[in-house]
């Protein structure tokens, strides 16, 4: 495929979309009724009246709770291209995979290994990668070592992180009534020696 043909397919798809998005709002102008209200140019908030108004604080921990989703949810992402790699070594181990053929020039790399290798980033697989099983199991498990140490101190970095916002309380939705729950109240022994005070009685 060209790069001519690639972008034709663009701007056919940029087209259609258009066309698709301008005739249904044609369609629903002729077709929805035209009923003007005062009361649909209100704030619609499922279903609830609007109470005061909307230029408000809103609590801070809003805004921690969303920071530590995004801090967590953008290190996670970072999984997917680790197992891309380390799933392709691991099939390069596999012994049921075939990666040398025997041709009339002497050992090659069958396509499933050199497409392995390609998907790992070698460029030229059958120049630059040498042509023996054994070297590719070697190498393909050197891999898997690799990127198993490497994501294991990652996840604990991560973990360290999560304990650390845990441990702060930022998790707890409210800091005060949790941090309260373990404490005792201290008990007042009253002193029976002690005077005791009487009720006073006004008389009209």
């Amino acid at each position: 495929m060209t790069s001519v043909s690639i972008v034709a397919y663009l701007a056919l798809f940029t087209t259609v979309g258009l066309l698709f998005l301008f005739v249904n709002l044609v369609v629903g102008w002729f077709l929805r009724p035209n009923a003007p209200n005062v009361e649909k140019l209100e704030v619609y908030e499922c279903g609830e009246p609007t109470i005061g108004s909307s230029f408000v604080q809103f609590d801070l921990r809003f805004y921690v709770v969303a920071l530590l989703f995004i801090i967590f949810d953008v290190e996670v992402a970072f999984f997917f291209p680790w197992a891309t790699v380390y799933g392709k070594a691991v099939q390069l181990t596999n012994p049921h995979l075939d990666r040398v053929t025997q041709s009339a020039a002497g050992p090659a790399l069958t396509p499933a290994a050199s497409g392995l290798l390609a998907e790992l980033g070698v460029r030229d697989p059958g120049a630059n990668a040498p042509a023996d099983s054994q070297a590719l199991v070697g190498a393909g498990k050197s891999l898997t070592r690799t990127a198993f140490s490497d994501i294991a101190v990652f996840f604990a970095v991560l973990i360290v992180g999560f304990a650390y916002v845990w441990k702060r309380g930022d998790l707890d939705w409210v800091r005060a009534m949790t941090q309260g729950r373990g404490e005792e109240r201290p008990t007042i022994l009253s002193d029976p020696s002690a005077p005791r005070e009487r009720p006073v009685t006004l008389v009209a």
